[in-house]
């Protein structure tokens, strides 16, 4: 399958990949380009940016949760109908799980996917010990797959000298400098950057920074090293990988999904996943919305900032109402991390405000100095998941990633770091409830979304409340 394709990595976290990647999405789409945009690893926020530009949603790729065979069907499903493909690493190039090996880091997938890679480097501080730090990268894999470098934050004065100096000396073509642009810069908080919607001159930002963009990069050249990318072995089915892929409802259910400031942490392929299985999504706002929507046969509650948004969550009486008793009365639910934190007794926001919730699960969830667990997991089901045995399930892939801890976490599932010996009890898992920190990604087990919409399927035929 012919894709063109690059993916942006850099040598560590703070070395200006995301400004990159939206200012070159955002020149690709000014020139009339239909592309598809992609962030390696397990992030919420940069296909947020990445999707404001591109006007259509961005997607994850993981290998930690995805087999080779399993990501490339997922770029390739993704990408089908694009001009071309813009990859975002995480972390520094080679970081991957355990913070020892090199799975699930930017490289892995580029490996995975045969994906020509651009080193962005933040040359801040630096002159000829650039060509030192570039070899290294280079060097540190027989088959790097970087094909070209970008500098950042470096003077236009200093570039030719070291764009000539790094091609004669490595070998290796470099493909523009970014100068520094402190009005283009996007703002962090505790979990990551802050949401699109929160910038008020985002697009004019990004529109800078195209400008900028245009001038300082040979986008031309980097569109070449994209089309020259090898033809994807893209796998036409998943079924053989796991039968669940091809599960699919006698009828349409009803899925109730809270999207809103306060959870709006999801992947889209799961979204996707879901309705290919037969879920309808019916979105609602447990912050905005008085109501549920009508006649549902499932609710699920991902993860976002329900901690920036304590007092709105608290004050909506009617809809904590609705979805303690929709829970209790049996209506499958599936919560992570922010909506579990959600279905508390009671909930401290940030200023340290306990907030009433919704009363599902006993306890408090609260707030600590530091990430509280963080990473990769592998879940393993004690007894079942909605019914469905624990080892028809098998094992999850899954990640944490949060500030809050709770009281009563749950002990259903057991969590194991890979490549370590730690791991902890977690999750709550009844006939009709999974709610727990970690967050879940569909096409790492299918086994999931289909027991839940098992279990939704005979909610529906026992009778909605």
């Amino acid at each position: 399958m012919k894709i063109p394709r690059i993916l942006l990595a850099a040598g560590a976290s703070g070395s200006g990949k995301t400004l990159i990647t939206c200012g070159l999405l955002q020149a690709l789409v000014n020139r009339k380009m239909k592309v598809a945009s992609f962030k390696c690893g397990p992030d919420y926020i940069d296909p947020m940016f990445h999707s404001r530009v591109i006007g259509t949603k961005s997607r994850n790729l993981d290998t930690f949760f995805t087999d080779g065979d399993t990501t490339r069907y997922l770029l390739g499903r993704n990408a089908a109908d694009c001009d071309t493909a813009v990859m975002e690493g995480v972390m520094g190039f080679y970081d991957g799980v355990g913070g020892i090996s090199t799975r699930a880091s930017a490289y892995d997938l580029a490996d995975t996917t045969d994906t020509p890679v651009i080193l962005i480097v933040n040359s801040r501080g630096m002159s000829i010990s650039l060509a030192a730090y570039i070899k290294g990268f280079l060097e540190y894999k027989k088959n790097s797959h970087i094909k070209g470098v970008i500098f950042n934050q470096m003077s236009p004065m200093l570039y030719p000298r070291m764009k000539k100096l790094v091609e004669e000396q490595l070998g290796v073509e470099v493909l523009g400098y970014v100068p520094k642009v402190e009005d283009c810069v996007i703002e962090s908080r505790h979990l990551g950057l802050v949401l699109p919607e929160e910038i008020v001159d985002l697009k004019e930002r990004l529109q800078k920074l195209a400008g900028v963009l245009e001038d300082t990069l040979e986008i031309d050249r980097i569109l070449a090293l994209a089309e020259n990318a090898p033809d994807l072995n893209v796998p036409g089915s998943l079924s053989q990988k796991n039968p669940a892929f091809d599960f699919c409802l006698p009828q349409k259910l009803r899925i109730g999904m809270a999207k809103d400031e306060a959870f709006c942490f999801y992947y889209e392929d799961n979204f996707r996943l879901l309705q290919e299985m037969g879920a309808e999504l019916v979105e609602f706002s447990p912050v905005h919305d008085a109501h549920l929507p009508k006649d549902l046969d499932g609710i699920l509650l991902y993860g976002g900032y329900p901690e920036l948004n304590g007092e709105a969550l608290e004050r909506n009486e009617s809809m904590k109402t609705e979805i303690a008793q929709a829970i209790n009365s049996g209506m499958p639910c599936m919560a992570e991390c922010g909506g579990f934190m959600y279905l508390h007794e009671q909930m401290e926001d940030m200023d340290g405000i306990s907030r009433k919730t919704c009363g599902v699960i006993p306890g408090k969830c609260f707030r600590t100095p530091k990430l509280t667990r963080f990473g990769y997991i592998t879940l393993t089901a004690g007894q079942s998941v909605f019914g469905q045995k624990a080892e028809e399930i098998g094992e999850i892939p899954a990640h944490e990633f949060h500030y809050f801890d709770s009281e009563n976490c749950g002990n259903d599932f057991h969590a194991a770091k890979p490549l370590s010996k730690r791991g902890w009890d977690c999750i709550h898992s009844t006939d009709s409830l999974l709610a727990g920190y970690p967050h879940l990604y569909y096409y790492g087990n299918p086994g999931i979304p289909r027991a839940f919409l098992l279990k939704c399927m005979e909610y529906h035929k026992t009778g909605r409340i």
